[in-house]
């Protein structure tokens, strides 16, 4: 980019005679002085102007690579995307999207349960980078769902349910981050129960062989998760009444609480009962979620090959 300057007229020296100045005379070198000393605001703008061409050129780069990553994204290249995004963030590290950009498309390379050296890495690599967006964005609830996601497919299960817990202290009302929590307790209710000596799951969420001695050590590890994931599932349902997962998932806690409640028959047999009934309400409301997708504009209904009907 070129820069044309003005001529700018320098600051002279009074007018003074032509006869030669004696021997030692500085007024020359005062001349000099002077005419630098009138340079300095035109040096100094056109350096301001450099730098701020230089930095729009920067960001225009940045955005440029950012657009590209995006296409990459969408077609499903995430090793491309993630140079793209990687390079939009090195051209404007004050880009929060580029880094937002980036940490999500390296989430997809996250292979969830696997713990391998590699996968950890792109994974910690992937919430660091949610986490610069957080530094100076700390509202940003994709980035906190973003760490709460990474934890969970990497099994950290505690930051998982805490990076969740964050998200509603931002939006309460947000169904998704609520049956998150509810799942993380039901999981570790679950797999506290598998641990224990002569206790196995049927397949559809019954305890059998729960015995006396073991009671108590049940209550002790899972009472408090039981009442937090039916607290949490709850609340999704609330904020989403057709939300058929969270109702599942209500179906399994009560499953558990009647585990917790072992040596009440009462209790144990209720919990059970709404373990039942959570259970139909999570397959009627599926089937009423799944009829309206398959409706098309103007009511138009669709049977399960795509026919109109």
């Amino acid at each position: 980019m070129m820069y044309w300057l003005e001529e700018v007229p320098l600051l002279l020296p009074a007018a003074r005679s032509t006869r030669r100045e004696p021997p030692g005379d500085d007024s020359k070198e005062k001349d000099k002085n002077m005419n630098r000393i009138a340079r300095l605001p035109v040096l100094a703008a056109v350096l301001v102007a450099l730098m701020a061409s230089m930095t729009g050129c920067q960001r225009l780069k940045a955005r440029d690579q950012l657009n590209k990553g995006v296409e990459a994204y969408k077609a499903g290249k995430y090793e491309e995307a993630i140079r793209h995004f990687q390079e939009a963030t090195n051209d404007d590290p004050t880009l929060p999207t580029a880094k937002e950009y980036l940490a999500t498309a390296l989430s997809q390379n996250v292979v969830p349960g696997l713990s391998t050296p590699e996968n950890m890495k792109t994974a910690q690599q992937a919430i660091n980078t949610f986490q610069e967006v957080l530094r100076d964005h700390p509202d940003d609830v994709n980035s906190l769902k973003g760490i709460a996601s990474l934890y969970f497919n990497t099994k950290k299960l505690d930051e998982a349910r805490e990076w969740q817990k964050k998200v509603l202290a931002i939006d309460p009302k947000d169904p998704e981050a609520a049956y998150t929590i509810g799942v993380i307790d039901w999981t570790q209710a679950h797999e506290n129960l598998l641990k224990l000596s002569g206790n196995n799951d049927d397949g559809v969420g019954n305890v059998k062989l729960l015995t006396k001695n073991n009671c108590s050590t049940i209550q002790q590890q899972n009472g408090a998760l039981v009442e937090e994931g039916l607290k949490y599932l709850n609340m999704a349902i609330e904020n989403r009444p057709n939300y058929d997962d969270a109702m599942q998932y209500l179906n399994l806690v009560y499953r558990r609480k009647a585990d917790v409640d072992c040596g009440n028959e009462a209790a144990r047999k209720d919990d059970v009962d709404k373990a039942t009934d959570w259970s139909h309400k999570a397959m009627g409301t599926r089937k009423e979620n799944e009829a309206k997708k398959d409706k098309g504009p103007g009511g138009i209904t669709m049977d399960s090959n795509g026919n109109m009907k």
